[in-house]
């Protein structure tokens, strides 16, 4: 008999889109080995000149004007792709992923980002008979996601569920899940190894993030935070941002043993169980690895838009405060020096995580649609 087959969709504005379609294909392989899963990033994959050609193109426009990429985010909120938008995406992609579908012969297809969204969409409507999932990887529900032709919409919380509604999605078509995260993440690894795989002491630390293109750029607060490395480890990702790496690298200030300078990592997961306290960028994916893990949260610069909506989420539900001030740093690289209150208020987030998050649920509802 052949094996069910799902084939995940992504693209690749930022990281976190191709993350959650990679933790779904793990956890659905982890809870039925029988299932086959591929992933793909659609514009790399069908076009491998001009699709990470728009990638850097998108990633230079949050870098250097974010308050644009809030506008836009902003403007077109309550819409779905346009038909210019949808043109073109069909003259780079539709008949390309038309022929990948009919060469891997999917029994499921699940979208994490809405470029491959609208592209199957528009596919299904000329007659691919394939269910569609598509999995929102924010907390928050833009009108680029809703499509008439998804079956159904994989969502973080209630508040996702009630905004697509509002977009005119039927309930019945929208199950709250939770962001899959990787499997590495729902298991706690040993302090003392993780130490020595690092060379990382036994003391207070903390992990600043940057997402997967290490978007440090608050270096006022960076270096504030480089003046209590006598008494708190530092270990800052930067991501694959080789710009960064070395002008951290070249200031004297995190010239100590205790600063650690990171590049591209995949063991972010090992990295949080022997921190703190985790600094980061609110993408949705790095806010619920944070969330699985039950570490505390500072959120600096969101981008305008679906970063702010992460930040609202994570901070009214406990998790975590904005980042905007050297008070704040004052307090938390302080706090975290007393290990009985570190130690409380771990538990207490992992208390929170317990009620509100089920790593397998994503998987789980995945594989229902398989049964």
């Amino acid at each position: 008999m052949r094996k069910k087959r799902v084939l995940l969709l992504s693209e690749g504005f930022g990281s976190g889109h191709t993350q959650a379609a990679y933790a779904l294909a793990v956890g659905i392989k982890q809870l039925n080995p029988d299932i086959q899963t591929r992933v793909i990033e659609l514009g790399k994959f069908l076009n491998p000149v001009l699709g990470p050609w728009i990638v850097s193109a998108y990633r230079k426009t949050v870098s250097k004007q974010p308050k644009l990429v809030g506008m836009m985010y902003r403007t077109n909120y309550k819409r779905s792709l346009n038909r210019f938008t949808q043109l073109a995406l069909h003259r780079i992609f539709y008949t390309h992923t038309s022929q990948v579908i009919a060469q891997l012969k999917p029994d499921l297809i699940v979208c994490t980002h809405p470029v491959p969204n609208a592209v199957v969409g528009r596919l299904k409507r000329l007659g691919l008979n394939v269910p569609l999932y598509t999995l929102i990887t924010d907390y928050d529900a833009h009108g680029t996601w809703t499509n008439a032709e998804v079956t159904k919409y994989l969502v973080s919380t209630p508040i996702v569920k009630r905004k697509l509604m509002a977009h005119g999605i039927p309930a019945a078509r929208i199950e709250v899940t939770g962001i899959p995260v990787h499997p590495t993440f729902w298991t706690t690894f040993d302090r003392n190894e993780i130490q020595r795989q690092f060379d990382l002491k036994p003391m207070p630390t903390v992990l600043v993030m940057g997402g997967g293109w290490g978007l440090l750029q608050d270096n006022d607060l960076f270096e504030y935070m480089a003046r209590y490395r006598e008494k708190v480890q530092l270990i800052f990702c930067v991501g694959s941002n080789e710009k960064v790496r070395e002008q951290m690298a070249s200031n004297p200030l995190f010239q100590h043993t205790n600063i650690k300078i990171l590049g591209f990592t995949r063991e972010v997961s090992k990295l949080m169980d022997v921190s703190d306290l985790l600094i980061t960028k609110p993408g949705g994916m790095t806010c619920t690895e944070g969330l699985s893990k039950g570490i505390p949260m500072l959120f600096y610069e969101p981008i305008p838009g679906q970063e702010e909506e992460n930040c609202e989420y994570f901070i009214r539900n406990g998790f975590g405060e904005m980042l905007d001030s050297r008070q704040t740093i004052d307090k938390w690289l302080t706090l975290i020096q007393e290990p009985y209150a570190t130690v409380q208020f771990r538990r207490t987030l992992m208390s929170k995580r317990n009620q509100q998050y089920n790593p397998e649920q994503c998987s789980r509802a995945v594989l229902q649609m398989m049964q």
